[in-house]
């Protein structure tokens, strides 16, 4: 097996996804759609996807965590779950924000808008200015580049980003909240 391996996942949307890379190659990859839950599904289902390619935790090189912005306790869940790990295996943890796991691999400009909840969406430019995610209504939007499609799932990015910086010097994982969480 390559000695590069990246796990990516994401709990900042209303699913569980893990995917694990080497190079160019996915070596596995699986999304379960699931409004609640995360927290209970995120271990076994990266423990699934190791057992299916043969690889133990140890062989991983990095992980890379989606870090929102989207659900508020799904991303607690993701980003402590890496701080975690990177810990326990002596590897790296990267945050890699959801717009920027969705432009993976788009031309450039290009505009990254997902849904959030009602008729919110987070967006963000890619046109290389030093723009960052922001909130707004549906329908809202300031005039900017193209709105671009994700073609790589989201886990998959976020492994293929954390590999490619992972001998950079970057700072723990951290949430990207736009906005204060709805409980006190």
């Amino acid at each position: 097996m390559p000695d590069s391996i990246s796990l990516g996942f994401d709990t900042s949307a209303a699913s569980c996804a893990a995917a694990l890379v080497s190079g160019d190659r996915v070596i596995a990859s699986r999304v379960e759609a699931m409004t609640k839950g995360q927290a209970e599904r995120l271990f076994p289902l990266i423990e699934e996807l190791l057992a299916e390619a043969g690889l133990a935790w140890r062989d991983l090189s990095v992980i890379g965590v989606g870090t929102g912005p989207g659900n508020f306790t799904g991303i607690r869940i993701a980003v402590a779950a890496a701080r975690g790990l990177s810990l326990s295996l002596g590897i790296p943890a990267i945050g890699i924000g959801a717009t920027e796991a969705a432009a993976y691999g788009l031309p450039r400009p290009c505009r990254i808008v997902l849904p959030l909840r009602a008729d919110q969406v987070v967006w963000q430019d890619f046109d290389g200015s030093d723009s960052r995610p922001q909130q707004a209504t549906e329908g809202t939007l300031p005039p900017g580049p193209p709105v671009a499609e994700a073609r790589v799932p989201a886990a998959e990015a976020i492994a293929r980003l954390a590999l490619s910086r992972r001998t950079e010097y970057l700072p723990r994982p951290a949430p990207i909240y736009l906005r204060p969480a709805d409980a006190a």
